[in-house]
């Protein structure tokens, strides 16, 4: 009896070892990918990139990518999106594209008696798509439903002037989805000139999980990849810069509770620090209940639900950054207690912060490779990281090697006090 692809994923998602063994395979046409061979379950996992993503859409085209991203599953040749949804659950396969500012994101999941008529149809969405009118204005319209839902969302609106403040005259100074004006007025040909732009071989990562051959994912890669250009003329942004400026910035919104972001400038991932800065963060907002800023803000004050810190290495930017809600009544002093503890933290930490934060970072990181699908995504995000193939065996050793010294001295290069900006969203008391 053949195995449904829900009851694959399912087994999929078995716990197995961190230790994975990545293999390293460049097709004959030179497309280049990280596979992770299990042959135990006849399905594999593919994770395929394009980087950058939406940060490529032309001026006055904000949107564009992401529209064009929601139309690869809406038709090829003689396929409307009815006939495509239709063979893809015939091959029991999974097809989801995604656009994000850094990247173009294609995850595909099939049976490997399946994979030639599967991959093909995922061949056919990305590389020969229909882009039919009547498709674009559907999904304009789906689209369109989102900015105006996130117009009345006090965290989207807080997010959008953040970003829009921090970084003007940049694509990541508007939302990926774009503006009402900016999809409104999107042509069939800028959906095209937007797939010439980012579906291109030399900005490709992908990774397979599952079970296939190094001699059989060359011949995938080439079957589904080869077709597409090697370059575009599409000009990458640039350095985004930081315009945000310290302080607090209030929007009034009426609602009962104050959306409030804060954060400054950030820390690039290929810095020699980001270690050591992504364990300060742990400690300080980014590990739930144990961090240092959900024990004062609310287990001690009450102020607040949740809160957490980040931190965001984009490709042309970078951020230490958080956010929280409280109560109108309340916003104030929560501000208080995070500049506070903004302060506090740029002095560094306890030993005993710094030994409990290993233990949680190093037993809970062989967890993330918990099925096929995750370790394929994981793999994905190494290679655009620009990390070895033996980083999954030797990240728990760098996370032990950070000293209380190395804490002391990235806590005062990044936690700038002077230089934190809170943008909050609707009608706060206290704040100044």
């Amino acid at each position: 009896m053949r195995l449904t692809l829900a009851m694959l994923l399912a087994l999929a998602a078995l716990p197995v070892r961190a230790a994975v063994e990545i293999q390293q395979v460049t097709s004959p046409g030179g497309i280049d990918a990280w596979l992770v061979e299990e042959s135990s379950i006849p399905f594999t996992a593919l994770e395929i990139r394009f980087g950058p993503g939406a940060a490529l859409d032309r001026t006055g085209k904000r949107g564009a990518v992401n529209l064009m991203a929601g139309l690869l599953e809406e038709g090829t040749g003689d396929l409307d999106a009815q006939g495509f949804a239709a063979a893809r659950d015939a091959l029991a396969a999974s097809f989801d594209y995604d656009a994000y500012d850094d990247a173009v994101s294609v995850s595909a999941r099939f049976l490997t008696e399946n994979r030639d008529a599967a991959v093909d149809l995922l061949r056919r969405s990305l590389v020969e798509p229909a882009f039919a009118q009547d498709a674009v204005d559907r999904v304009r319209d789906q689209v369109l439903s989102v900015i105006a839902r996130d117009s009345t969302d006090p965290g989207a609106i807080a997010r959008r002037i953040w970003d829009a403040r921090a970084f003007p005259d940049h694509p990541y100074g508007q939302p990926v989805e774009g503006t009402v004006e900016s999809v409104t007025a999107l042509t069939r040909e800028d959906i095209v000139q937007a797939h010439r732009d980012t579906l291109v071989r030399d900005n490709l990562y992908v990774s397979a999980v599952g079970d296939i051959t190094p001699e059989a994912l060359g011949k995938l890669l080439d079957d589904l990849l080869g077709a597409l250009p090697e370059t575009s003329d599409a000009t990458p942004p640039g350095d985004a810069g930081w315009n945000l400026a310290p302080g607090v910035s209030v929007v009034d919104y009426d609602t009962p509770q104050s959306v409030i972001l804060f954060g400054h400038e950030g820390i690039a991932r290929d810095d020699p620090d980001f270690m050591t800065a992504y364990i300060l963060n742990e400690i300080f907002g980014g590990s739930g209940f144990n961090s240092r800023l959900m024990e004062e803000v609310r287990v001690k004050r009450g102020l607040t639900y949740g809160i957490g810190t980040y931190l965001a290495p984009m490709d042309y930017a970078a951020m230490i950054g958080g956010q929280a809600a409280s109560a109108n009544a309340t916003a104030g002093a929560l501000v208080d207690v995070v500049r506070e503890e903004w302060g506090r933290v740029a002095e560094g930490v306890t030993e005993e912060e710094l030994a409990e934060v290993k233990t949680y970072l190093t037993g809970a990181y062989p967890l993330r490779f918990d099925g096929n699908a995750n370790i394929a995504q994981i793999l994905v995000g190494m290679q655009m990281d620009g990390l070895p193939t033996d980083y999954v065996a030797t990240r728990n050793d760098e996370v032990e090697a950070v000293t209380l010294d190395d804490i002391r001295r990235v806590a005062r290069r990044i936690y700038r006090p002077e230089d934190l900006s809170f943008v909050i969203v609707g009608r706060p008391e206290g704040t100044n």
